[in-house]
Protein backbone atom coordinates (compact mmCIF):
# COMPACT_ATOMS: atom_id res chain seq x y z
CA UNK A 1 0.00 0.00 0.00
CA UNK A 2 2.72 2.36 -0.81
CA UNK A 3 0.02 4.76 -2.63
CA UNK A 4 -1.28 5.06 0.72
CA UNK A 5 -1.28 9.36 1.33
CA UNK A 6 -1.39 11.81 4.60
CA UNK A 7 -4.42 11.72 4.93
CA UNK A 8 -5.69 8.06 4.88
CA UNK A 9 -3.45 7.99 7.41
CA UNK A 10 -4.97 10.58 9.52
CA UNK A 11 -8.11 9.32 8.80
CA UNK A 12 -6.85 5.50 10.88
CA UNK A 13 -5.78 7.49 13.52
CA UNK A 14 -8.92 10.01 13.86
CA UNK A 15 -10.63 6.37 13.56
CA UNK A 16 -8.72 4.88 16.23
CA UNK A 17 -9.50 7.59 18.71
CA UNK A 18 -12.96 5.85 18.79
CA UNK A 19 -11.66 2.25 19.86
CA UNK A 20 -13.44 1.25 22.97
CA UNK A 21 -15.87 3.90 22.98
CA UNK A 22 -19.07 1.02 22.33
CA UNK A 23 -22.25 2.45 21.92
CA UNK A 24 -22.35 5.96 22.72
CA UNK A 25 -23.13 9.06 20.76
CA UNK A 26 -19.99 10.43 18.98
CA UNK A 27 -19.80 13.79 17.33
CA UNK A 28 -17.42 14.78 14.59
CA UNK A 29 -16.68 17.96 13.64
CA UNK A 30 -15.09 18.30 10.05
CA UNK A 31 -14.74 16.65 6.97
CA UNK A 32 -11.60 13.92 8.21
CA UNK A 33 -13.53 13.57 11.53
CA UNK A 34 -16.32 12.55 10.08
CA UNK A 35 -14.45 10.03 7.63
CA UNK A 36 -12.76 8.94 10.42
CA UNK A 37 -15.65 7.93 12.36
CA UNK A 38 -17.59 6.16 9.60
CA UNK A 39 -14.52 4.31 9.38
CA UNK A 40 -14.46 3.20 13.15
CA UNK A 41 -18.38 2.46 12.86
CA UNK A 42 -17.93 0.36 9.45
CA UNK A 43 -15.46 -2.15 11.10
CA UNK A 44 -13.82 -2.01 14.76
CA UNK A 45 -16.97 0.16 16.68
CA UNK A 46 -20.16 -0.53 15.08
CA UNK A 47 -22.13 0.44 18.35
CA UNK A 48 -21.22 3.94 17.91
CA UNK A 49 -24.25 6.16 17.42
CA UNK A 50 -24.23 9.15 15.05
CA UNK A 51 -26.69 11.82 14.00
CA UNK A 52 -27.41 12.87 10.69
CA UNK A 53 -26.46 16.23 11.85
CA UNK A 54 -30.21 17.35 12.21
CA UNK A 55 -32.30 15.39 14.79
CA UNK A 56 -32.13 11.58 13.93
CA UNK A 57 -29.58 8.81 14.61
CA UNK A 58 -28.51 6.98 11.55
CA UNK A 59 -28.22 3.49 11.11
CA UNK A 60 -26.05 2.92 8.45
CA UNK A 61 -22.94 4.58 6.63
CA UNK A 62 -23.33 7.67 3.72
CA UNK A 63 -20.70 9.01 1.93
CA UNK A 64 -19.64 12.45 3.17
CA UNK A 65 -20.25 15.48 0.61
CA UNK A 66 -23.36 14.76 -0.53
CA UNK A 67 -21.50 11.93 -2.83
CA UNK A 68 -23.73 9.60 -4.39
CA UNK A 69 -24.89 6.55 -1.68
CA UNK A 70 -27.10 4.52 0.01
CA UNK A 71 -30.35 6.33 1.68
CA UNK A 72 -29.90 7.02 5.01
CA UNK A 73 -31.63 4.30 7.58
CA UNK A 74 -33.06 6.15 10.59
CA UNK A 75 -32.83 4.21 13.83
CA UNK A 76 -34.01 6.94 16.50
CA UNK A 77 -35.22 10.46 16.76
CA UNK A 78 -32.77 12.45 18.71
CA UNK A 79 -33.84 16.28 18.95
CA UNK A 80 -31.76 19.02 20.17
CA UNK A 81 -32.93 18.97 24.08
CA UNK A 82 -31.95 14.63 23.75
CA UNK A 83 -28.62 15.41 23.42
CA UNK A 84 -27.93 17.19 26.38
CA UNK A 85 -29.47 13.85 28.30
CA UNK A 86 -26.24 12.01 27.24
CA UNK A 87 -23.81 15.21 26.98
CA UNK A 88 -23.97 16.14 30.87
CA UNK A 89 -23.68 11.90 31.51
CA UNK A 90 -20.35 11.52 29.70
CA UNK A 91 -22.11 9.46 27.23
CA UNK A 92 -21.04 11.52 24.41
CA UNK A 93 -17.72 11.73 22.46
CA UNK A 94 -16.83 14.91 20.07
CA UNK A 95 -13.45 15.91 18.01
CA UNK A 96 -13.17 19.04 17.36
CA UNK A 97 -10.84 21.19 15.98
CA UNK A 98 -8.15 23.77 17.37
CA UNK A 99 -6.97 26.67 16.26
CA UNK A 100 -4.87 27.12 19.38
CA UNK A 101 -3.44 23.87 22.01
CA UNK A 102 -1.19 23.65 24.65
CA UNK A 103 0.56 20.59 26.52
CA UNK A 104 -2.30 20.31 29.12
CA UNK A 105 -5.04 20.27 26.19
CA UNK A 106 -6.71 23.88 26.97
CA UNK A 107 -7.96 24.44 23.26
CA UNK A 108 -8.64 27.91 21.56
CA UNK A 109 -11.29 28.27 19.09
CA UNK A 110 -12.28 31.80 19.83
CA UNK A 111 -10.28 34.46 18.88
CA UNK A 112 -6.29 34.90 18.84
CA UNK A 113 -4.72 38.02 20.90
CA UNK A 114 -6.62 39.50 23.80
CA UNK A 115 -10.21 38.56 24.51
CA UNK A 116 -11.04 42.08 24.44
CA UNK A 117 -9.42 43.20 21.44
CA UNK A 118 -8.65 40.60 19.63
CA UNK A 119 -6.30 40.49 16.22
CA UNK A 120 -8.75 37.91 14.95
CA UNK A 121 -12.16 36.78 15.61
CA UNK A 122 -12.09 32.78 15.09
CA UNK A 123 -15.53 31.04 15.67
CA UNK A 124 -16.23 31.73 19.64
CA UNK A 125 -16.70 29.39 22.27
CA UNK A 126 -19.40 27.89 21.07
CA UNK A 127 -19.73 24.23 22.57
CA UNK A 128 -16.05 23.66 23.88
CA UNK A 129 -16.33 24.31 27.41
CA UNK A 130 -19.20 22.19 28.35
CA UNK A 131 -18.20 19.45 26.32
CA UNK A 132 -14.73 18.73 27.86
CA UNK A 133 -16.27 19.48 31.06
CA UNK A 134 -19.28 16.95 30.32
CA UNK A 135 -17.93 13.79 28.02
CA UNK A 136 -14.28 12.57 26.34
CA UNK A 137 -12.80 15.39 23.72
CA UNK A 138 -10.74 14.62 20.77
CA UNK A 139 -9.14 17.16 19.04
CA UNK A 140 -8.05 17.11 14.88
CA UNK A 141 -5.70 19.68 13.67
CA UNK A 142 -4.85 19.95 10.20
CA UNK A 143 -1.73 22.20 10.21
CA UNK A 144 0.79 21.70 12.96
CA UNK A 145 2.96 24.61 13.61
CA UNK A 146 4.03 26.31 16.12
CA UNK A 147 1.09 28.59 15.64
CA UNK A 148 -0.94 26.26 16.88
CA UNK A 149 0.79 23.92 19.69
CA UNK A 150 1.36 26.91 21.32
CA UNK A 151 2.53 27.38 25.14
CA UNK A 152 -0.30 29.00 26.27
CA UNK A 153 -3.70 29.29 24.72
CA UNK A 154 -4.84 32.89 23.94
CA UNK A 155 -7.85 32.36 25.30
CA UNK A 156 -9.42 28.77 26.46
CA UNK A 157 -12.32 27.63 24.82
CA UNK A 158 -12.17 23.63 25.96
CA UNK A 159 -10.67 23.04 29.27
CA UNK A 160 -7.20 21.06 29.73
CA UNK A 161 -5.95 18.71 32.45
CA UNK A 162 -4.73 21.74 34.67
CA UNK A 163 -7.59 24.29 34.62
CA UNK A 164 -9.85 20.35 35.73
CA UNK A 165 -7.84 20.09 38.35
CA UNK A 166 -8.29 23.50 39.66
CA UNK A 167 -12.25 23.05 39.77
CA UNK A 168 -11.96 19.94 41.46
CA UNK A 169 -13.21 16.35 41.73
CA UNK A 170 -16.74 17.12 40.75
CA UNK A 171 -15.44 19.39 37.29
CA UNK A 172 -13.43 16.52 36.38
CA UNK A 173 -15.29 13.48 36.83
CA UNK A 174 -15.79 13.17 32.83
CA UNK A 175 -13.41 15.38 32.00
CA UNK A 176 -10.69 13.20 29.62
CA UNK A 177 -9.07 14.18 26.61
CA UNK A 178 -8.41 10.96 24.58
CA UNK A 179 -6.68 11.95 21.30
CA UNK A 180 -5.36 14.95 19.38
CA UNK A 181 -4.42 14.32 15.62
CA UNK A 182 -2.83 16.53 13.97
CA UNK A 183 -1.22 16.31 10.22
CA UNK A 184 2.24 15.08 11.44
CA UNK A 185 1.10 12.98 14.21
CA UNK A 186 -0.92 11.37 17.20
CA UNK A 187 -0.62 12.56 21.17
CA UNK A 188 -2.56 12.03 24.12
CA UNK A 189 -2.11 12.55 27.60
CA UNK A 190 -1.72 9.50 29.85
CA UNK A 191 1.35 11.01 31.63
CA UNK A 192 1.93 11.65 35.25
CA UNK A 193 0.87 15.14 34.97
CA UNK A 194 -1.25 15.20 32.23
CA UNK A 195 1.20 17.02 29.50
CA UNK A 196 0.49 16.21 25.97
CA UNK A 197 2.69 12.98 24.91
CA UNK A 198 3.72 12.19 21.27
CA UNK A 199 2.33 8.57 20.63
CA UNK A 200 3.22 7.99 17.28
CA UNK A 201 4.33 9.76 13.75
CA UNK A 202 3.13 9.94 10.80
CA UNK A 203 4.88 8.02 7.87
CA UNK A 204 7.50 10.79 5.96
CA UNK A 205 7.29 12.52 9.34
CA UNK A 206 10.48 12.60 12.27
CA UNK A 207 10.21 12.98 15.92
CA UNK A 208 11.97 15.92 15.30
CA UNK A 209 10.08 17.53 12.75
CA UNK A 210 6.83 17.31 15.79
CA UNK A 211 9.47 18.99 18.47
CA UNK A 212 10.29 21.73 15.67
CA UNK A 213 7.23 22.59 14.77
CA UNK A 214 5.47 22.47 18.47
CA UNK A 215 6.06 25.35 21.15
CA UNK A 216 6.36 23.57 23.93
CA UNK A 217 8.35 20.06 25.11
CA UNK A 218 6.21 17.29 24.59
CA UNK A 219 7.01 13.82 26.37
CA UNK A 220 8.59 11.59 24.11
CA UNK A 221 9.03 8.03 24.43
CA UNK A 222 12.03 6.52 23.31
CA UNK A 223 11.47 4.57 20.88
CA UNK A 224 8.12 6.03 18.72
CA UNK A 225 6.25 4.50 16.48
CA UNK A 226 5.05 5.39 13.48
CA UNK A 227 1.45 5.47 12.67
CA UNK A 228 -0.23 2.58 11.28
CA UNK A 229 -1.36 2.17 7.64
CA UNK A 230 -5.64 1.32 6.25
CA UNK A 231 -5.83 -2.23 5.90
CA UNK A 232 -6.75 -3.00 2.48
CA UNK A 233 -10.34 -2.81 3.76
CA UNK A 234 -10.09 0.15 5.55
CA UNK A 235 -8.66 1.62 1.93
CA UNK A 236 -11.30 0.60 0.50
CA UNK A 237 -14.07 1.88 2.30
CA UNK A 238 -12.46 5.49 2.62
CA UNK A 239 -11.69 5.62 -1.16
CA UNK A 240 -15.12 3.61 -2.69
CA UNK A 241 -17.90 4.23 0.12
CA UNK A 242 -17.13 7.32 2.71
CA UNK A 243 -15.17 9.87 0.47
CA UNK A 244 -15.59 8.81 -3.14
CA UNK A 245 -15.13 12.60 -4.53
CA UNK A 246 -12.10 12.74 -2.24
CA UNK A 247 -13.07 15.36 0.00
CA UNK A 248 -10.15 14.75 2.40
CA UNK A 249 -7.33 16.12 -0.23
CA UNK A 250 -8.49 19.13 0.50
CA UNK A 251 -8.12 19.46 4.03
CA UNK A 252 -4.98 17.87 4.77
CA UNK A 253 -1.25 19.95 4.79
CA UNK A 254 1.81 17.30 4.23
Amino acid sequence: MSDVDRAEICIVAIAEAFRGDGEILISPIGNLPQIGCKLAISTFEPDLLMTDGVAFLQANVTPVGGAAGPEKIVEAYMPYREIFNMLWNGRRHVMMGASQIDKYGNQNIACIGEFAAPKAQLLGMRGAPGNTINHPTSYWVPNHSTKTFVEKVDVCSGLGYDRVRALGKESSRFHCIKRVVSNLGVFDFDTPDNTMRLLSVHPGVTVDDVIENSSFELVIDTDVPESRSPTDEELHLIRDVIDPNGIREKEIRA
